[in-house]
């Protein structure tokens, strides 16, 4: 019997921001609730190959799994749950990080 297939999205890095970004049916957003969620293991690798060759928008595409279980898909794994709350402002200079640190 064949092994249930996980619910995935795909995501990225921005190119130039270097913003976490999930792939929609149509494009790109920043947004894990407006992501595209894939239920079959074929049309996510179309769609990862897809997006690999995206490379004047997108860097280091991959598959991340999703819980589809409530309103909006939410990340299965901490890293993903951390990469969905997005890049640290002080990493990519959108702040200035405290005197403290």
């Amino acid at each position: 019997m064949a092994k249930p297939f996980t619910p995935k999205v795909v995501t990225a890095n921005a190119l130039i921001e270097g913003d976490v970004i999930y792939q929609t049916a149509t494009g790109w957003t920043r947004t894990l609730a407006d992501a595209e969620v894939l239920t079959d293991e074929a049309v996510a690798d179309v769609r990862l190959i897809d997006a690999a060759q995206q490379l004047e928008v997108v860097v280091g595409a991959y598959l991340a799994n999703v819980d589809v279980s409530g309103d909006t898909p939410k990340p299965t794994h901490f890293r993903e749950d951390f990469r969905a709350r997005g890049p640290s402002n002080y990493a990519h200079g959108k702040q200035e990080a405290p005197s403290n640190v």
